[in-house]
């Protein structure tokens, strides 16, 4: 098993990318936010209105009076308009998110969930109504500039300037959720989020050092569900103290139910409560994500190609895009170490053993069903025919094995199921393109 260390973990806590997974988090935020911001805009309000009161400026008063007036028109139709413009909004990403998941795969409705675009716009949104409420409850209908107590003219300022960050979040947000209907812009954001999580392994060096002896195995206790990540900084934490190393037993992605086997624990002393200081650091959720998860990408990649492949859909040239993708990945992946990960302590020792996909693991997820579905569609045998080729090319001589075998099965699937010569010929001919 090659295995490959990082040398000095940073705190990689899951988080933030569990907040980004959640769409309550950010308009909360900024519901918090927009209440500070009205209670400091109104206490300068009354600070100058107190200043004037005190120089007995009436008549600045009284004009700000008539300003505030005016103004509270304004803030008024803001308030009343601004809920229906929220839900033009929310209506806009309902269709968007179904059109996502019954054209590319249900698991890119997460790209809608995780846009900063889309979270900031629907936090402005609410924001901008909570607060001229805010401001409306401020106005004051004394109308004797040497009684009135509020003049709310910097609140309504305010307001204002939401209202038109508002038109512009909104110009953006329509034109991000249209790219997002296309199948270009959504293959390149699954593919560009898989990279950021093989960019994290990419100046990984390997390590083949043996494992101390098993001394104790922690099993899983908590709800049945998906290993989404663990926090890496804290388990060699406990691992550094306890003089131990952790190895996960099961690979981020999988399913795990209660008293499935989660961390084996070797060296250190037999005996010690592991159990609730492990399990803090290990999470469990309903889905995968992006976090640590090396095979996600290829997962949802070769979903969309699959779902375009079905009869019901029947879009070959959307499975080529994906498997463009595909090939992008495996060849960025090629000169990487794959495999099992030893995180390190600051003194360089392993204290964490996290296991990964090898290379054939990758290859198997991004072509095997593919290449399955692929038989009676030419434009796609040809387009994998080419990326065999291309990987081919530029990977290791290790590697070759996996691909050599994808691309066999390939011709044996259409050799098997096309009866005619000419047009076995055909499918298998490469094309960077499909047909073109």
């Amino acid at each position: 098993m090659s295995q490959r260390t990082r040398r000095r973990p940073r705190p990689l806590s899951p988080l933030r990318e569990h907040l980004r997974d959640t769409f309550w988090f950010a308009p909360t935020l900024a519901l918090v936010l927009v209440l500070l911001l009205w209670i400091a805009a109104d206490a300068l309000d009354t600070a100058v209105l107190d200043t004037l009161q005190q120089d007995q400026d009436y008549e600045t008063v009284r004009t700000l009076v008539s300003w505030a007036e005016d103004a509270k028109v304004i803030v008024t139709t803001i308030s009343s308009a601004m809920m229906t413009f929220i839900g033009v909004v929310f209506s806009i990403s309902l269709v968007a998110v179904q059109m996502a998941a019954g054209n590319f795969s249900p698991r890119v409705v997460r790209i809608f969930i995780r846009s900063r675009i889309s979270k900031l716009t629907f936090a402005v949104f609410l924001a901008t109504f909570l607060l001229s409420l805010l401001v409306l409850s401020s106005y004051d209908s004394e109308t004797d500039p040497a009684k009135v107590v509020s003049v709310p003219l910097v609140q309504s300022a305010v307001t204002l300037v939401l209202v038109a960050l508002s038109l512009l979040l909104f110009i953006a947000y329509v034109t991000q959720t249209l790219q997002l209907m296309k199948v270009g812009p959504v293959v390149e954001h699954v593919t560009r989020e898989a990279f950021r999580v093989l960019g994290k392994t990419r100046a990984a060096a390997p390590s083949e050092e043996p494992l101390p002896a098993e001394v104790a195995r922690i099993a899983h206790a908590g709800r049945s569900g998906t290993l989404r990540d663990v926090h890496v900084a804290r388990l060699v934490r406990i691992a550094r103290r306890r003089g131990a190393v952790l190895r996960l037993v099961p690979r981020i992605g999988d399913f795990v139910v209660p008293g499935t086997p989660l961390i084996a624990v070797h060296g250190g002393r037999a005996g010690l409560p592991w159990d609730r200081l492990v399990r803090s650091a290990v999470s469990v959720g309903v889905e995968r994500t992006f976090h640590q998860d090396l095979g996600f990408g290829l997962r949802q990649l070769s979903d969309i190609a699959l779902r375009a492949l079905s009869p019901a859909v029947n879009d070959p040239t959307t499975a080529v895009q994906a498997v463009d993708r595909i090939v992008q990945f495996l060849a960025a992946a090629a000169p990487v170490p794959l495999g099992a990960v030893a995180h390190r302590d600051r003194q360089e020792v392993v204290r964490l053993v996290q296991e990964g996909p090898g290379w054939g693991d990758l290859v198997d997820l991004g072509f095997s069903e593919i290449r399955g579905c692929a038989v009676g569609h030419p434009q796609v045998s040809r387009r994998l025919a080419a990326g065999f080729d291309d990987l081919l090319r530029i990977v290791p001589e290790s590697r070759r094995a996996p691909l050599e075998r994808q691309r066999a099965l390939l011709v044996l699937a259409v050799e098997r199921s096309v009866p005619e010569a000419a047009d076995r010929a055909f499918a298998l001919t490469p094309d960077r393109q499909g047909i073109g």
